[in-house]
């Protein structure tokens, strides 16, 4: 491999782990976290449940 594909290879992954590890850390370190995070917890309409409109 030339030296330019070298270079090139070397700075993509650095890049590419350096947003991995910057992710992960604003993931660990912001507070309060669990207060925002918002599920999914309806049923699927298929199921149906007491407010499904039958026909």
């Amino acid at each position: 491999m030339t030296t330019a594909g070298w270079l090139i290879m070397i700075l993509s992954i650095g890049a590419v782990c350096t947003l991995l590890v910057w992710c992960i850390f604003k993931i660990v370190t912001t507070p309060n976290e669990t207060e925002h995070i918002h599920g999914f917890e309806q049923d699927p309409p298929d199921l149906g449940g007491p407010e499904k409109d039958e026909r």
